[in-house]
């Protein structure tokens, strides 16, 4: 694996692999990098947004010449830390990367509260992509909308009990699923192996879920 200094060619292929809309950890494969690199370089030259190779690069023989550390980008946490991690593990799990990065910004914001212009103006992105992402975002139960009467405009929120209505929905989705499956397995007859095999998925689904939100009732007074 090489080490060293991320070079100008290497960042001109950072930016085209954002541009294709490849994950930080693909893209450090096809560099030979660790994903670690490829985040903080990201990270620390205008986000996933505001990425431009030849800045980043002459930002780098900068701060080499005059031997400090990279600031921190908007948004960055004390102590070094930035989001990018927390989103390359959302979009592992299924995420999508805007919806991911929407969700980050707000979760790291001082009161867990954005209009969708702040929102836009932060991510360096089109309000349209705001817009999909935080009625996704809604959807699941990550964040809620509220109404600002006196400026008329959305203010979306992340707050503790966002964690348990997210389970809540995510939980009733795959008992849906499970439903499904179980009258599928009727629909087949139970006596063959096809009902027999979506039945015992239907049964499985049903009783993880149903212990998860025994689970999440037992432990949301944890949140409050």
């Amino acid at each position: 694996m090489p080490g060293g200094r991320l070079t100008q060619q290497e960042r001109q292929r950072i930016a085209a692999g954002l541009g294709d809309g490849l994950s930080y950890a693909e893209i450090a494969r096809r560099l030979d990098r660790p994903t670690s690199t490829i985040s903080r370089e990201v990270g620390r030259n205008g986000g996933p947004g505001g990425y431009r190779p030849q800045q980043a690069h002459q930002a780098t023989v900068q701060r080499a010449r005059r031997g400090t550390p990279a600031p921190p980008h908007a948004g960055e946490p004390p102590g070094g830390t930035t989001g990018e991690g927390i989103i390359e593990m959302a979009v592992r799990t299924g995420l999508p990367r805007m919806t991911a990065r929407v969700h980050v910004d707000l979760l790291l914001s001082e009161d867990g509260r954005r209009t969708a212009a702040e929102l836009t103006r932060r991510l360096k992105v089109s309000p349209a992509s705001v817009s999909v992402a935080v009625n996704y975002l809604v959807q699941h139960g990550y964040v809620r909308r509220e109404r600002d009467p006196q400026r008329r405009r959305d203010v979306y929120v992340v707050d503790d009990e966002a964690w348990y209505h997210s389970i809540v929905i995510g939980s009733r989705q795959t008992l849906e699923a499970a439903q499904a499956a179980t009258a599928a397995a009727e629909a087949f007859g139970l006596d063959g192996p096809v009902g027999q095999r979506l039945a015992r998925g239907g049964t499985f689904l049903e009783r993880v879920i149903q212990d998860m939100m025994e689970s999440a009732d037992r432990w949301r007074a944890l949140l409050t």
